[in-house]
């Protein structure tokens, strides 16, 4: 049974328990520069730090880059429906709640691929 995650903290606390989290990494790494907006997460990365790091740079992009912004949401395949419930008003919190979306739908990749 997929486990659907309600937070990062709680997503990524399951990918370590699944032993996922490395290819969690690497498939953010993969999709980010898929899209043209290069990361390169550290296989090293602490989960907090993912988590940070992720926040700051759609934070980067909804504020300088947004048809990137854009793009990347749908390379990723970010559900535009859950993107489109979201509060606008504080981008900060925009970002953060984006970066659980962008999280979330690798996981179930990642999670998918690997239990199936």
């Amino acid at each position: 049974m997929y486990p659907i995650p309600t937070s990062t903290d709680h997503l990524l606390s399951e990918a370590e328990k699944e032993n996922l989290y490395l290819k969690l990494i690497e498939q953010l790494n993969k999709d980010f520069n898929f899209a043209n907006e290069p990361v390169d997460f550290p296989l090293s990365t602490s989960p907090n730090e993912l988590k940070i790091q992720l926040h700051e740079k759609v934070y980067r992009l909804i504020q300088y880059k947004f048809a990137e912004y854009l793009n990347l949401l749908y390379i990723i395949d970010v559900s535009e429906e859950e993107v489109k419930k979201l509060n606008g008003d504080d981008i900060s919190e925009l970002a953060g709640d984006v970066a659980f979306l962008i999280l979330k739908r690798e996981w179930q990749k990642v999670w998918f691929r690997n239990k199936l």
